[in-house]
C-alpha cells in the first residue's frame, strides 16, 4: 500500500510537477517536458513524493508527446486532426486527474504511459 503525503509542502511540489505540464499551452515549445523537468530536478531530494511523482509524469508526458507527434504525422492520411483532438483533450483531463490526486496527497498513475525513468 502506498503512503498518503500528509505534509502540506510536499503535496503542493507533487501536485507543481503535474501542473508544470500545462505550460505548453502557454506556448513553450516541449513545456510539458520542461516544465516537470524543472520542478523535478529542483525537489526530488527534498521531497520523495516529488521524486516519485516527477518520475511518473515525465514518463506520460514523453510518452504522449512521442503519440501527438504521431498523430500530427497522421494528417497526412486525414485521421490526424481527430487524434490531436482526442489526445489533447484525454491528455488535459490526465493531468488535472494527476493534479487532483497530488493534492490529496495520493500517487497518480498515468495510463498508457512507456516507463522511461524507474
Amino acid at each position: 500500500m502506498e503512503r498518503i503525503v500528509t505534509d502540506p509542502n510536499e503535496k503542493q511540489w507533487g501536485m507543481f510537477v503535474h501542473l508544470a505540464a500545462l505550460a505548453t499551452l502557454i506556448g513553450i515549445p516541449l513545456g510539458n517536458v520542461i516544465g516537470p523537468l524543472i520542478i523535478y530536478l529542483i525537489k526530488k531530494d527534498e521531497y520523495e513524493f516529488v521524486n516519485e511523482t516527477g518520475k511518473e509524469v515525465l514518463n506520460f508526458q514523453i510518452t504522449w508527446t512521442l503519440i501527438l507527434i504521431v498523430s500530427v504525422l497522421f494528417i497526412i492520411v486525414g485521421i490526424g486532426i481527430l487524434l490531436l483532438v482526442g489526445f489533447g483533450i484525454a491528455w488535459l483531463i490526465l493531468v488535472i486527474m494527476g493534479t487532483v490526486a497530488a493534492n490529496n496527497g495520493q500517487h497518480y498513475k498515468y495510463p498508457l504511459t512507456f516507463k522511461f525513468f524507474n
